[in-house]
């Protein structure tokens, strides 16, 4: 694994996201020529913020049993719900990329890339929320965390070097995304009395990157 949440390190994770999206544009995904793929939905939970459903996460039946005996960290529901409500205002396209993009499931021989694992966490989504949610998590492996806002900035800034600009909106849901598998892992701390590492790294950054979201 490589280990690090410095702008240099996500640098290199927001390149290879780039490319590994670009490469998977040549998948004819949800067309009706012969050969198509149906898109792999539903999304993976931890990005499935389009869910109906009347709490701020889909339902998962081994989180929400034992949250219903734990008080989330203040905040993190309000958050959620914000975020909800600005993604729920995108129309942008969907395509196809590596939803769970976190340092334990790449493996690198030094600074050159070598496999991406957890093919199963493929999701249908806008690709700023792609880049989005890797942009903050990218640094996570045996407890899941939030990386500096520095670092965020820096796998955005590389990811659009490789693929393309994004628009202002696109960069409005790409930081979106950024916090909410953070806001997810910080009730997970607490429900399952792990160290506040996600808690506290969101309490530091949620508010600029919910004004960054414009949520």
């Amino acid at each position: 694994m490589l280990h690090g949440d410095d702008a240099a390190t996500a640098a290199l994770f927001g390149t290879l996201l780039a490319s590994l999206v670009a490469l998977a544009t040549d998948i004819d995904v949800g067309g009706s020529v012969p050969g198509a793929v149906p898109p792999p939905l539903p999304n993976p939970e931890w990005v499935r913020w389009e869910d109906d459903g009347p709490g701020p996460w889909p339902a998962i039946p081994y989180f929400d049993d034992r949250a219903a005996t734990r008080s989330l960290p203040g905040g993190v529901e309000d958050a959620a719900h914000r975020i909800r409500e600005r993604m729920a205002l995108s129309r942008l396209p969907r395509v196809l990329g590596h939803a769970d993009w976190e340092t334990q499931n790449l493996r690198w021989h030094g600074t050159t890339p070598w496999a991406v694992h957890d093919g199963d966490s493929l999701a249908w989504l806008p690709e700023a929320a792609i880049a989005g949610s890797a942009c903050g998590a990218f640094a996570s492996a045996e407890q899941p965390t939030l990386v500096p806002m520095v670092s965020s900035a820096a796998f955005l800034d590389a990811y659009q070097a490789t693929r393309r600009p994004f628009t202002s909106e696109e960069l409005e849901v790409a930081w979106a995304a950024s916090l909410w598998l953070p806001l997810h892992n910080a009730g997970g701390d607490a429900i399952r009395d792990l160290p506040p590492v996600a808690i506290t790294a969101v309490r530091e950054q949620a508010a600029e990157r919910l004004r960054l979201a414009d949520a």
